[in-house]
């Protein structure tokens, strides 16, 4: 091969190198923990229990008015209705576990659902108004104990990669751990079969993937990963947590990131 030929292929494969570069720049996202105390609000749910729907509905009422820095929503869809009738295919024995961790680190004996988790601890007045924000109130005027960031960007052709990066401030205790999870919104069930039978079930918040926990050391963590967007209904939640009881410390939410 000619030496101006080399070179014109060097300049064609720069340019391509610089293009495609600045496009991933271009789609890149990301977001940040506010300043002050953001709440993280858990429903622990399942398509078998016929007294959840109200409580789907209410989640994704919930999303649609909120704000993004004084509530962060997700579904757990819990394992223990699933059975020969119908099996819940968003549901994860990991969800089960973490329910009964709350439960019991919080002074409780009993899991059941629709379960509400405000802030990492069980609010059974969830339906009521004024005890929810009175709740949400509390906790976003507290000042953070750590500092969260997200990064996106489109990886493989439709899939998103993430960085979530924490970072402690004063008195973060020492036993805090950092979680990622990846939701799914305007999901779609025809249950079939279990006390939903006939129905159809609609679902936003839902976690698909559950990453952590992973310990915070010199106050400083990263949880790394990605999922496939194919429509923009995924986004990523990050959040801290005190190991020993369970309580949300900190939240951030990076919504769809374009893939």
């Amino acid at each position: 091969m000619r030496a101006s030929s080399i070179l014109s292929l060097a300049a064609l494969l720069v340019a391509f190198s610089t293009a495609t570069a600045s496009a991933a720049s271009a789609n890149a996202c990301s977001a940040s923990s506010p300043d002050h105390r953001a709440a993280l609000v858990e429903l622990y749910t399942s398509e078998g229990c016929n007294s959840c729907p109200p409580a789907d509905n209410w989640l994704s009422e919930l999303d649609h008015a909120r704000k993004t820095s004084t509530i962060v929503p997700l579904a757990l869809h819990v394992d223990y209705w699933d059975s020969w009738a119908w099996k819940d295919r968003f549901a994860q024995a990991a969800f089960t576990t973490r329910q009964q961790q709350l439960t019991y680190t919080g002074g409780g004996h009993v899991v059941y659902t629709p379960e509400i988790f405000v802030g990492g601890r069980e609010l059974r007045s969830w339906s009521s108004n004024a005890s929810f924000e009175s709740r949400i109130q509390q906790l976003n005027s507290e000042t953070p104990l750590a500092d969260i960031h997200i990064g996106g960007h489109p990886a493989a052709p439709g899939h998103v990669a993430f960085d979530a990066a924490f970072t402690a401030r004063q008195n973060l205790p020492d036993d805090a751990v950092a979680y990622a999870a990846v939701y799914e919104n305007q999901l779609v069930s025809a249950v079939k079969g279990g006390e939903n039978s006939g129905a159809t079930l609609h679902h936003d918040r839902v976690v698909r993937r559950w990453i952590g926990p992973v310990r915070i050391v010199d106050g400083r963590a990263v949880i790394t990963g990605d999922y496939a967007s194919a429509d923009g209904h995924e986004g990523v939640v990050a959040f801290v947590e005190r190991g020993a009881t369970g309580e949300v410390l900190q939240v951030a939410e990076l919504s769809s990131c374009g893939s």
